[in-house]
């Protein structure tokens, strides 16, 4: 009995490992660059992170974001304050996709998050909510 028990227990820790541990990697996607010259990209914000979480962009070249929420009551926001590489964007999010336009003018890493907090709980981008959007050359 106390076997069982301890392959429960210990089967319960390796599952919440893998899934915290899964969260933490980079999840990263160049823009495709359709036949109109706009790099697209697609973002889902979902439990405390966004996919992707790592966009790689060129410069000088207009971006269209399409960005979305999954389901559910947790309100979601996206932000980027980079008003010097032409990127400046604070938006909630829904269920319903938004389609958000910036042509970057500088390169660089430049950090997009989640601002949204709850009461005395950490912020979502404390908790993950965040990701770089690189602009190259």
């Amino acid at each position: 009995m106390k076997s069982l028990k301890f392959l429960i227990l210990a089967s319960v820790f390796i599952c919440f490992f893998l899934l915290t541990g899964a969260q933490g990697q980079k999840n990263t996607l160049k823009a495709t660059i359709d036949s109109d010259g706009i790099q697209k990209v697609k973002i889902l914000a979902d439990s405390y992170f966004f996919n992707p979480d790592y966009i790689i962009v060129k410069v000088n070249m207009p971006v269209e974001l399409t960005i979305s929420k999954e389901s559910g009551i947790t309100p979601h926001a996206f932000v980027v304050k980079e008003p010097e590489a032409g990127i400046d964007i604070d938006v909630s999010l829904s269920t319903d996709p938004q389609i958000i336009k910036f042509t970057p003018n500088k390169v660089g890493k430049y950090q997009f998050y989640c601002p949204k907090k709850l009461l005395f709980f950490k912020s979502h981008r404390e908790q993950g909510m965040e990701g770089i959007i690189e602009v190259v050359e």
